[in-house]
C-alpha cells in the first residue's frame, strides 16, 4: 500500500500530521473498514521519518477507535466507520437555546467590551481603569512568591466556595474601616470579580417576570445580566442627587444603585435619599444590591457611610472589586451578603465555578493585612486628587462655555454633557481627530437620553491631562 501523507516541517508535531492524513484517509473512505494498515515500520521509511514517531500517530487512532491492533496480524481500520462523501459542507444545525441562551444572543452586540487602543489617540480620557500605573508590583510579586514556596501541595486543590477564609476577614476588616459596612468575614463571598457578584444575585433571586427597579442612566453589566434572567426593568430617573427615590415604584422585588458615584453621571447619592431607599425596601419587603465599584475615592467633604452601613433590616447586599483599585486582570471581587442569605449563595457559587483562583486570594489577604493595600490607596487618592484639580481647571479654561460636568465628587470619571452644538458621535469624532479619546454615555440610557461623554483620568499625568482638555476644547470649539 502506498499512502500520500504531506509532511511540513516546522508546522505541528510530526505524528500529529501522520495522524491527520490517516485520520483523513479513513474519514473519506480511502482507507475502508477491515482494511490493514502498513507496519509502523514500512509506514516510517516511506515517510523518512522515525518508527517511534508512526506509533505515535497509530495510538492516537487507536484510542479514538477509527483503528483496531490484531495481535499478530497489524492493525485495521475498525467497522462500521462510512465515509463522509467529499462535497460541499451540510447547512449548520440549527441548535435549540434555552430561554437563558436565547436573552444572551440577543444582548452579545450590546455587551460592553474592553476599548481597544485607536490609532492616532495620544491622550485617552479611558474609564472604567484601575490603579495598575501605580500599583506596587514588586511588593506584590514577592508575596505572590512566598504564598508559592510557602503553601502545601494540599493548598493547590480544590477551596472553599466562598473565598479563602483569610481574604474574608481581610476584607472585613477593611470594609468596616473604610466604608463603615457592618460585617464579619462569614458575611462575606470571594468572586470572579463584581460582574459574578451581580450574575449570583440574578441567578439567586430574580425570578423570570419579576420587577427590578435601575437607574436610569445605568451600568450595562447589570441592566443586561437582568434582561438575561427575564427580570421586568423599572427604570427611575438619575439627577444630580443619584437615583430620584420619591420615583420608585411599588412593588419591586430589587433595586440595583451605585449610590457612591453612580455610573455613569457620578452623583453622589444624599443621606436623605439613602434613607428613603431603605424604608422603601422595608415598605416592599425588597432588597437593595449596592455596587460599591469604586467607593474609595471621595475628594470632597466626608465620605459618606455605605448604604449597606445604615441598614438595620438585612435588607442590602454590597458588591465591591479589587478591579479599580488593583488591577482588572485580577478577577477578585467580593459579596457582602445578610446571614440568611449566606447558604444560597455559597451553594450558587460552588455550582457556578466551584471556587476562585486561590494562589492570587492568598497574596491579596497578606497583601491587606500587611498594610500594602491601604498604602497604595493613600497614594492612588493623593494622585487623582491632583488629576481631578488639573481635569476641572483645564476644563474650565479650555473648553465652551455652557457645557455641564456632573461627577466630579468621587471616584475616578466624569460625565461632560453637551448641548446641542454637536450631536454625541461627531463630538468624538472631532476629539480622535485631534489625538484625544473620549467615550459616549448616552448608550447607558433606557428612556430620553441625553447626549454627552464620560472623561476618565485615573490613566494619565496631569500634564497630559491639561494638553488633552486643550485639544479636546478645540475639537468642540471648531465652527
Amino acid at each position: 500500500m502506498s499512502l500520500t501523507i504531506p509532511i511540513q516541517p516546522g508546522g505541528e508535531p510530526l505524528f500529529r500530521q501522520i495522524y491527520a492524513g490517516l485520520r483523513q484517509a479513513i474519514v473519506a473512505g480511502s482507507l475502508k473498514s477491515g482494511e490493514r494498515l502498513p507496519s509502523t515500520r514500512t509506514l516510517a521509511e516511506h515517510l523518512e521519518v522515525s518508527r517511534t514517531i508512526v506509533v505515535l500517530a497509530y495510538e492516537q487512532l487507536l484510542a479514538e477507535g477509527f483503528v483496531i491492533g490484531r495481535a499478530g496480524a497489524g492493525t485495521f481500520v475498525a467497522q462500521g466507520l462510512d465515509p463522509v462523501e467529499p462535497g460541499p459542507p451540510a447547512a449548520t444545525a440549527r441548535i435549540r437555546l434555552a430561554r437563558y441562551g436565547e436573552a444572551a444572543s440577543r444582548l452579545a452586540p450590546a455587551l460592553d467590551q474592553p476599548p481597544t487602543a485607536r490609532g492616532g489617540i495620544r491622550y485617552d480620557f479611558v474609564y472604567g481603569r484601575g490603579g495598575a500605573v501605580q500599583f506596587p508590583f514588586e511588593a506584590w510579586r514577592r508575596i505572590l512568591i512566598r504564598q508559592d514556596r510557602n503553601n502545601s501541595r494540599h493548598a493547590f486543590g480544590y477551596a472553599q466556595a466562598v473565598g479563602d477564609p483569610d481574604l474574608r476577614e481581610a476584607i472585613a476588616g477593611h470594609l468596616r474601616r473604610a466604608r463603615a459596612v457592618r460585617c464579619d468575614a462569614s458575611q462575606v463571598l470571594v468572586v470572579n470579580g463584581s460582574q459574578q457578584a451581580l450574575d449570583l444575585i440574578a441567578r439567586v433571586l430574580v425570578e423570570a417576570g419579576d420587577p427590578v427597579a435601575i437607574e436610569d442612566p445605568q451600568y450595562t453589566g447589570a441592566r443586561e445580566i437582568l434582561r438575561a434572567a427575564g427580570a421586568c426593568l423599572l427604570p427611575v430617573r438619575v439627577d444630580r442627587d443619584g437615583i430620584d427615590t420619591a420615583r420608585l415604584e411599588e412593588g419591586a422585588r430589587l433595586a440595583f444603585v451605585t449610590p457612591s458615584h453612580q455610573f455613569p453621571t457620578g452623583a453622589i447619592l444624599p443621606l436623605a435619599r439613602r434613607l428613603a431607599l431603605l424604608a422603601w425596601a422595608d415598605r416592599n419587603d425588597a432588597i437593595v444590591v449596592e455596587d460599591d465599584y469604586d467607593g474609595e475615592f471621595r475628594y470632597e467633604g466626608q465620605p459618606l457611610e455605605s448604604l449597606q452601613g445604615l441598614d438595620r433590616a438585612g435588607r442590602v447586599i454590597y458588591v465591591g472589586t479589587f478591579s479599580r483599585t488593583i488591577f482588572a486582570s485580577l478577577r477578585l471581587g467580593y459579596l457582602v451578603v445578610p446571614p440568611p442569605l449566606v447558604p444560597a449563595f455559597t451553594a450558587a457559587k460552588w455550582l457556578s465555578d466551584r471556587h476562585t483562583a486561590s494562589l492570587e486570594q492568598r497574596t491579596l489577604a497578606e497583601f491587606i493585612a500587611g498594610g500594602h493595600y491601604e498604602r497604595h490607596l493613600r497614594r492612588l487618592r493623593r494622585l487623582n486628587t491632583a488629576r481631578r484639580a488639573a481635569l476641572l481647571e483645564a476644563i474650565a479654561e479650555h473648553l465652551p462655555a455652557g457645557i455641564e460636568t456632573t461627577g466630579d465628587g468621587a471616584g475616578a470619571h466624569i460625565a461632560l454633557w453637551l448641548h446641542g452644538r454637536f450631536s454625541e458621535e461627531e463630538a468624538i469624532e472631532r476629539a480622535a481627530a485631534r489625538g484625544v479619546g473620549v467615550y459616549g454615555v448616552s448608550r447607558y440610557f433606557l428612556g430620553s437620553r441625553r447626549p454627552g461623554f464620560l472623561l476618565g483620568y485615573a490613566q494619565l499625568g496631569v500634564e497630559d491631562i491639561r494638553a488633552g482638555i486643550a485639544r479636546l476644547g478645540e475639537a468642540l470649539s471648531v465652527s
